[in-house]
């Protein structure tokens, strides 16, 4: 049986809010696999929050550039917030948002190795904040999207750019873009609509559910029914147009923008430091104190 670390039993601890020896129990049961561990609490009935999908660890901010029909959303790292604050950081980012639009690149990895208009390469311009700012920094990510002139975007940073939205509409209405913008940094929706949501993410949903239901003790002849219900709930909770909108709970995103005459083609959520884990160094005492209580 593969060794179960304390920092294996505070990640799942933290997604999920079980105790810490169910925690330790479902990773000894799942050989320390975090989402196979996950869903065995979620069966067990003993999460709570299993539907974070990533924990906000590392620094920096998150900016959206907007230039005509082109938008940019982007994400860079840095060690400390401090570094976010720093004028010479937001310089950099907005460098690196005005490349981005300029040429196009398809991934980071092209990114870096594109000469900006200085005449350096992104990770030369990188480098050299590196050096100036003394943490490292990194370009963790980013998203283009173009638009038609009868299209209009709409963005939204939240705290300052701890969280960046960036939405495209029908239409011309630019405070319903910002709207829904708003409404994406809040919610956190995860696809567009109920038919873009992968088969193996419907799959592995429905099984959880089945035997989440089947320890509830239900009767096998109306899990099918159970679970099915289950599903349309599950799918109006992470496909923005089928959620309550965030302005007005009475409605949900589509038919707010119904009430606009425009309709939602994409959007882009970026938060700074999901799913990159960040050290704590005194954790691993506590939980090794908690265990042998």
């Amino acid at each position: 049986m593969a060794a179960i670390s304390a920092k294996q039993v505070k990640e799942l601890r933290e997604l999920t809010g079980a105790g810490i020896m169910d925690c330790k129990r479902a990773l000894a049961e799942t050989e320390g696999d975090i989402k196979k561990a996950i869903d065995v609490l979620r069966e067990k009935g003993m999460a709570k929050a299993a539907k974070k999908s990533g924990r906000v660890a590392a620094e920096g901010l998150a900016e959206i550039k907007i230039d005509g029909n082109k938008a940019v959303a982007l994400e860079v790292n840095s060690e400390t917030d401090f570094v976010a604050k720093n004028a010479e950081f937001k310089v950099l980012i907005d460098t690196l948002a005005q490349h981005i639009l300029d040429k196009e690149p398809a991934s980071v990895e092209e990114a870096l190795t594109q000469k900006t208009a200085s005449g350096v390469t992104v990770d030369d311009l990188i480098t050299s904040a590196i050096s100036k700012i003394g943490e490292k920094i990194s370009l963790r990510r980013f998203a283009v999207e173009t638009k038609t002139d009868d299209q209009v975007f709409g963005s939204y940073l939240h705290m300052g750019g701890r969280i960046a939205a960036l939405t495209k509409l029908t239409g011309s209405d630019a405070t319903a873009a910002k709207d829904v913008a708003m409404h994406v940094a809040a919610i956190r929706p995860q696809y567009l609509t109920e038919d873009q949501i992968p088969a193996d993410v419907v799959a592995h949903e429905k099984e959880v559910l089945t035997q989440e239901a089947l320890g509830e003790g239900k009767p096998a002849n109306i899990v099918e029914k159970m679970v099915g219900g289950r599903l349309k709930k599950f799918f109006k909770e992470i496909c923005l147009v089928d959620q309550p909108f965030v302005k007005d709970g009475d409605v949900t995103v589509k038919e707010y923008l119904k009430s606009k005459n425009a309709d939602v083609l994409s959007f882009v959520r970026f938060e700074v430091g999901e799913g990159i884990e960040k050290k704590e160094d005194n954790f691993v005492d506590e939980v090794k104190a908690q265990m042998k209580q």
